[in-house]
């Protein structure tokens, strides 16, 4: 789908390596543990010292890389601010420890803090019993439905810790970063208040997971809020992202590269979900669960992480259908939800 856009960059930098990509702008890259392995991250030069954006996972060979970042690419200035685009613990995930380290402030969006909170507590046979009925109400067997039981905690594997006090910042707050001007732009629908970054005078967007260039940011019913619809509240912020945007900036994502042409990728993610609608409209001729979708919507093999996030973007496009009016929902016998054409 990225045929329109433009890569200034070739080649990525290795982990503990730094690569100017931007006015007052380095770009990181450090390794994740999944199928998606990587996350950029982003040093902005900040007067008398550095502020990052995204922290990484909590891996041993992360916190070696940061260290080396820290003892070849600082030039002897400390890191005064870390801010967070949002809770997911490949953005979260150090914030603690470089903020113990750096003695530095973290800011972020208020629900990103909170959600980060609540996931570092999300523990417990209560738990546990809510994501496998989340499970089994999709439609998934019960051998299926217990991995997603097992899979509370895995927040904290990433992101061991949450500092107890941040600094918020919301839709529209200027934030001075070395004498630029950037605006917090919120989008939502990936995470609950995902801040974007933008900087007028160079023409930059930190994009984080919100504007992909190769992939769709997974849109997901989430097991804590099982009624969710985020799928609408995300299209309606790249409606928002994109009046606010002109077309010729360069956007940094926390994925892939580095690219060009911000509208039509944006026009690029709705068609996807607008044709993914198509697919499960289809697909409800009949009455059909969230399970029954997952090969409709995922043409290759999942493995048990990408499972979860699959079942989510299910449910999502479902129940945005359904709140459009497009299809209804009945609960059968069995206690699971299916979904037909209204």
């Amino acid at each position: 789908m990225d045929g329109s856009l433009e890569f200034p960059v070739a080649t990525p930098p290795a982990p503990g390596e730094t690569i100017a990509i931007a006015p007052g702008v380095s770009w990181l890259r450090m390794r994740l543990p999944f199928a998606l392995n990587h996350i950029n991250l982003w040093l902005l030069e900040d007067g008398p010292g550095w502020t990052i954006v995204d922290c990484g996972y909590a891996l041993d060979e992360t916190r070696e890389a940061w260290e080396r970042i820290f003892a070849e690419r600082l030039g002897g200035k400390p890191v005064r601010r870390i801010i967070v685009t949002h809770f997911h613990p490949d953005h979260m995930g150090l914030g603690s420890w470089l903020a113990e380290r750096w003695r530095a402030p973290i800011w972020t969006t208020e629900k990103e803090y909170l959600h980060a909170r609540m996931m570092s507590q999300d523990v417990g046979e209560a738990s546990a019993e809510a994501r496998r009925d989340f499970a089994r109400r999709a439609g998934l067997d019960e051998d299926a439905s217990n991995i997603f039981g097992e899979r509370q905690g895995n927040y904290r594997r990433g992101c061991p810790a949450v500092v107890p006090t941040y600094r918020r910042i919301g839709d529209g707050t200027a934030i001075e970063i070395g004498g630029r001007g950037w605006r917090v732009i919120i989008g939502e629908g990936h995470a609950p208040e995902h801040a974007c970054l933008y900087c007028a005078e160079t023409g930059v967007l930190i994009a984080g997971d919100q504007i992909l260039p190769r992939i769709s940011p997974n849109i997901s019913v989430q097991t804590y809020e099982p009624e969710g619809d985020p799928l609408s509240r995300y299209l309606a912020s790249l409606k928002k992202i994109r009046a606010a945007l002109p077309s010729d900036i360069l956007v940094l994502p926390s994925h892939n590269m580095p690219f060009y042409g911000v509208h039509e990728r944006i026009d690029e993610l709705a068609a996807h979900h607008a044709a993914r609608c198509d697919d499960v409209i289809t697909a409800c001729a009949r009455p059909a669960s969230a399970a029954d979708l997952l090969p409709v919507l995922f043409r290759r093999q999942l493995d048990r992480h990408q499972m979860g996030f699959a079942l989510g973007e299910a449910l999502a496009h479902l129940h945005y259908l359904r709140g459009q009016g497009a299809l209804t929902r009945e609960t059968s016998s069995d206690g699971v939800n299916r979904f037909r054409v209204a």
